[in-house]
């Protein structure tokens, strides 16, 4: 068995006979961005910095020779050759680089519907190149020319192949850019958005349980870090998703998290009612319903800056780690 380790935080991990760097690092729940895992699209590429790899067959275009001499390599097809090879991944704490912003990526709106009575759903397709982003960031959307002002909306749904993007945009009073969403924008309409933007990314490789808390449109970033955590393969600790809703009307993506449930049997999905009592389901604010001993689990919390505050003195005194809460709030939107 070899290793691979990872600079410049010193990581190491281990790479079982016949394995990819890739699928290494994906047991090992630490992200690495990729599309084809065919040598053909060159998403990757990292560098080698001590160590030799067996490359495997791939495509010029993907990596070319100029790339090569500089030691790049592309991960999902690379071997290691030597019993330890050193890549550059990451930061000096193993978490993974953010990928530079893009302003003005044009892309068309495929899809409007509203899942709750005040929450609408975009599904966006690139009109170009597809825009890089880590599960749990944001982008910003609006339309200057209209004098609609840019708001951030967080990313739903995990990098792929399409270059989609899914939000979730809550309505909200005097909100000019969700007023312009719920009521103008149309399915078929071209828009720019910029990103990708955001640290509400926490540490992939985490080794302990996970507890992630929303509510309202702050779910859709814990839909993208959930969906991508479980989907990639190497999270196998318990992982729980806690979301706060008025009534079952407020609920949505209940068919995709059951799937989840379904597919993974460390994943669970709660709901707590804030009006409603409904039979099995907890009934109260989630800083009202919360127990239990998290010392030893890591948190994400997504929501209002005022949901934010309360679950985070919440979840402080039942014994979470400062360094194991991660946190997301949502600035209200005012008119310029």
């Amino acid at each position: 068995m070899k290793t691979i380790k990872l600079q410049p935080s010193g990581k190491e991990i281990k790479v079982e006979d016949g394995q990819t760097v890739l699928a290494a690092l994906e047991k090992h729940g630490l992200a690495l961005p990729n599309n084809c895992r065919a040598g053909a699209c060159g998403e990757c590429k990292v560098k080698v910095s001590a160590g030799e790899i067996d490359q495997g067959f791939i495509l010029d275009m993907a990596l070319p020779a100029s790339e090569r001499e500089q030691g790049f390599g592309l991960m999902c097809m690379a071997k290691p050759k030597t019993d330890v090879v050193e890549i550059e991944w990451g930061n000096e704490d193993a978490l993974p680089k953010l990928f530079p912003p893009k302003e003005n990526m044009p892309y068309v709106v495929t899809e409007k519907s509203l899942v709750t009575p005040t929450i609408a759903k975009l599904r966006l397709r690139s009109l170009g190149e597809s825009l890089r982003f880590w599960p749990g960031q944001y982008i910003t959307l609006g339309d200057k020319d209209r004098g609609v002002p840019e708001r951030c909306y967080s990313i739903a749904n995990i990098p792929n192949n399409e270059g989609e993007l899914i939000l979730y945009v809550t309505r909200v009073p005097d909100g000019q850019t969700s007023q312009w969403i719920h009521e103008s924008l149309e399915a078929g309409d071209r828009i720019k958005v910029n990103g990708a933007y955001g640290t509400f990314i926490g540490d992939p490789s985490v080794e302990k349980p996970v507890l992630c808390l929303a509510a309202g449109s702050g779910l859709a970033p814990i839909l993208s870090l959930a969906s991508g955590a479980l989907l990639r393969g190497g999270f196998r600790y318990p992982a729980t998703v806690l979301f706060s809703a008025k009534n079952e009307e407020h609920v949505f993506d209940k068919g995709f998290f059951t799937f989840l449930e379904s597919k993974f049997r460390n994943f669970r999905f709660n709901i707590t009612y804030t009006q409603d009592k409904v039979e099995g389901k907890k009934h109260g604010r989630i800083p009202e319903v919360l127990e239990g001993d998290l010392s030893e689990t890591s948190i994400y919390i997504a929501g209002s800056n005022e949901f934010v505050d309360a679950c985070k003195e919440k979840v402080k005194a039942l014994g979470a780690k400062e360094d194991f809460i991660h946190t997301e709030g949502f600035m209200s939107q005012h008119v310029n």
